[in-house]
């Protein structure tokens, strides 16, 4: 069976957007998910690494300069060996890199890792709302870093009135065709944008004092009863079928993914002779993989997804996912499969 792979988040953003106050957001509302920090301070008096210690399962700081610096992949690989070991139970890992870091560097080291257990989970760029000019002036590569980004999130949102928030969205839009932009405040975005949450029946319930994240939940929605604040913004949408997938329509519809959509999540049957194993498929902003994998022996065949988007057109996603059924898998060749394995790990 396909061995879980651990996503690895990258949170950028330029000083002072919010991407610690993201991070302690998702700490607390992780529902049970184990999340593993890697912090990546610019200075010796590691000020994001103090203000995250204690919420988080496993942390690893680099104090005293930019992650992106480093040489060559070996560094980073120590710290991602350490959270993604089994023993560590971790489910998700964050990059929280520098503001002064240059994100895609980070990208290509975790592309480039010889560490099995780990994917690319997506680039989040936060940006602020507030000071998004003065920043683009200071930073004229924020540009290029967003245009880069899997997830925008448009942070201290409730900061500027409405107009400025329409108009900043379509600059935003107009940087990063068809990345989903998701205004905010306080990085309040909903965690299952970025990661899946462990089912209810999955956490340990025992009998224990109140939480910090009970805490942080009933506060939360204090706040949200008496102010109101911006919501994620997010939508999913769902798809199950019991016939197989035709190969060659899906692949098509997965390289042409419409605007907003984030992520694709879940597992596709095919009717290919010689390709009838279970491909679980993992998907976010451009980056695409299939895992290939046993059906477990009382498991039923089928398709299972979900995508998950912000400002997607469900109906025209639906009815897109719906054309690639394989009506009829007898006909459907073997070369067909080759679009599929091009993204397969064995």
């Amino acid at each position: 069976m396909a061995k879980r792979q651990i996503p690895v988040i990258v949170l950028a953003g330029f000083l002072g957007s919010g991407k610690t106050t993201l991070l302690n957001h998702l700490l607390s509302r992780s529902g049970g998910s184990r999340i593993g920090a890697i912090v990546n301070d610019f200075g010796s008096i590691e000020i994001d690494a103090m203000s995250v210690a204690g919420q988080v399962d496993s942390m690893v700081s680099l104090g005293n300069g930019c992650l992106c610096c480093a040489v060559d992949t070996s560094e980073l690989d120590v710290f991602l060996d350490r959270l993604a070991r089994p023993a560590a139970r971790i489910d998700v890992i964050v990059i929280e890199a520098s503001g002064l870091a240059e994100p895609q560097e980070i990208i290509r080291m975790i592309l480039a890792s010889d560490n099995k257990s780990i994917v690319y989970g997506g680039l989040v760029e936060v940006v602020d709302a507030a000071e998004f000019d003065a920043t683009r002036e200071r930073h004229p590569e924020l540009d290029r870093h967003v245009g880069i980004a899997d997830l925008v999130v448009l942070n201290k949102a409730d900061r500027i009135g409405d107009e400025a928030r329409e108009d900043l969205l379509a600059t935003l839009a107009a940087l990063a065709p068809g990345t989903p932009v998701v205004p905010a405040s306080y990085g309040r975005v909903d965690p299952e944008f970025l990661f899946d949450r462990k089912p209810r029946e999955e956490r340990v319930e025992a009998i224990r004092q109140l939480s910090f994240e009970d805490l942080c939940a009933a506060d939360e929605d204090h706040e949200q009863d008496h102010h109101g604040h911006l919501h994620a913004g997010y939508e999913s949408v769902e798809f199950a079928s019991d016939e197989p997938m035709h190969p060659r329509r899906l692949m098509d519809f997965l390289d042409s993914r419409p605007k907003g959509l984030y992520r694709v999540k879940g597992f596709v049957h095919f009717g290919v002779a010689g390709h009838r194993q279970k491909f679980t498929l993992h998907a976010v902003g451009d980056f695409l993989r299939f895992y290939p994998s046993p059906w477990a022996r009382s498991e039923k065949r089928a398709t299972r997804l979900v995508m998950i988007g912000s400002g997607i057109d469900a109906r025209a996603l639906r009815d897109g996912i719906e054309a690639c059924r394989d009506t009829a898998p007898q006909e459907t060749g073997d070369h067909s499969m080759w679009g599929v394995l091009r993204y397969a790990q064995s």
